[in-house]
């Protein structure tokens, strides 16, 4: 069997650099959108993770855990407007986005998803996700 018939998909093998590659072209100063960037750090009890999510209202974001898979969703609004006269102004350039973005990745250890917090402050969403402890194990005695 050929090494590659297991993925369906070249961009299953690479996503993040598929990813980045068919990002659309922008004017430049204006990001696109859609894209939520993390940091994720780990210690001995947990991960803590940053994630820049501009833009979007804490009632607009969604966060949910399944095991060791995060993920991260929003509804985002974002504006630039450049060159505005005063009276009788007529805008010159405006972009304008309304959409979704979101973003999901997995952890080496399952997560506590009851102890785990969330926190939103200056287009930043803060997450401290204790590691799910672990079940201890027994040996069974045999009758």
């Amino acid at each position: 069997m050929n090494a590659l018939t297991r993925f369906e998909r070249l961009d299953d093998m690479f996503p993040e650099m598929f990813r980045r590659l068919m990002k659309p072209m922008v004017t430049a100063g204006f990001e696109a959108p859609g894209e939520i960037r993390i940091d994720v750090s780990e210690n001995d009890t947990g991960y803590e993770v940053r994630a820049e999510v501009p833009g979007a209202k804490k009632e607009d974001i969604r966060v949910s855990i399944d095991g060791n898979y995060v993920s991260i969703s929003a509804e985002v609004r974002r504006e630039k407007e450049e060159e505005k006269k005063a009276k009788g102004e007529r805008t010159i350039v405006k972009e304008l986005y309304v959409g979704s973005a979101s973003r999901g990745f997995s952890l080496a250890h399952e997560v506590d998803d009851k102890a785990s917090i969330a926190k939103y402050e200056d287009g930043v969403l803060k997450l401290s996700l204790p590691k799910k402890k672990e079940a201890s194990s027994r040996t069974l005695a045999i009758q």
